[in-house]
C-alpha cells in the first residue's frame, strides 16, 4: 500500500519503499508540522544519497547536522534533530543489522512491538503507539494486540498521522488536534 502523508509524491514514495524512512519520519514528527516531518527522510536522501542506516549512523555528525540545516532544512530544529537521526540509525544497525523492518517482523505481539518502538531515540509512549497504529492501519503489521498497544490510536477516525491517506484525512486530522488542544485549554486547572 502506498503512504500518502506529505502532499508530496517524491515524498510519499520515499515513505512507502524505505521503512527507515517511514520511522524516520515519525521521529521528526514534533514540534512541526506533520506533513513537514514525513518530507524529512527524502530531503535526506536527496542530499545525503541514501537512507542506509549504516551510512547515516558513521557519517561525520557536523557534516550531517549542516546538510540537515540546508535550507529547506530537514526540521525546525536541524542540529538536535540530526543527531537524533544518527542516533536513531545507530540503533536500528547495532539492534537490527540495519534492517528496520525487523522491529516489526521479529515482535511477538503488539504489546513487544510497542516496547521495541518505545526503545528508539526520541520515541515515548504516544509517539511509538501512534507508529504501532501507522503501521497496522496503512502498512497491514498487525500483530496480536496491536490494538491495545496502540490504545485510541487504534480507533476508526482522525486522530493522528497513522490516519492520514490523502489530503482530506490531513485536514480532519487537523481539525481533531485543534479540538483537542482547545479542549485542553478550556478545561479548569487541575482537573
Amino acid at each position: 500500500m502506498a503512504i500518502h502523508i506529505t502532499g508530496d509524491d517524491h515524498a510519499d514514495q520515499v515513505l512507502t519503499d524505505d521503512p527507515f524512512a517511514l520511522v524516520l519520519g515519525m521521529l521528526l514528527d514534533q514540534q512541526y508540522p506533520m506533513e513537514h516531518a514525513f518530507r524529512g527522510p527524502a530531503k535526506v536522501l536527496d542530499r545525503f544519497g541514501t537512507l542506509d542506516p549504516a551510512r547515516i549512523a558513521s557519517a561525520d555528525p557536523e557534516e550531517f547536522a549542516e546538510m540537515a540545516a540546508t535550507t529547506p532544512a530537514v526540521h525546525r530544529f536541524p542540529g538536535s534533530m540530526a543527531t537524533r537521526i544518527q542516533a536513531l540509525a545507530t540503533l536500528v544497525v547495532e539492534e537490527y543489522d540495519g534492517d528496520t523492518t525487523r522491529l516489526w517482523t521479529e515482535a511477538k505481539d503488539g504489546r513487544d512491538l510497542l516496547r521495541r518502538i518505545q526503545q528508539l531515540p526520541g520515541f515515548g509512549r504516544q509517539k511509538a503507539q501512534i507508529l504501532v497504529a501507522l503501521l497496522a492501519k496503512q502498512l497491514g503489521v498487525r500483530p496480536d494486540g496491536w490494538e491495545a498497544a496502540a490504545g485510541g490510536y487504534a480507533e476508526e477516525g482522525y486522530r493522528s498521522v497513522a490516519d492520514v491517506t490523502d489530503p482530506g484525512s490531513l485536514q480532519k486530522v487537523r481539525d481533531y488536534k485543534k479540538a483537542k488542544k482547545a479542549e485542553a485549554k478550556a478545561a479548569p486547572a487541575g482537573a
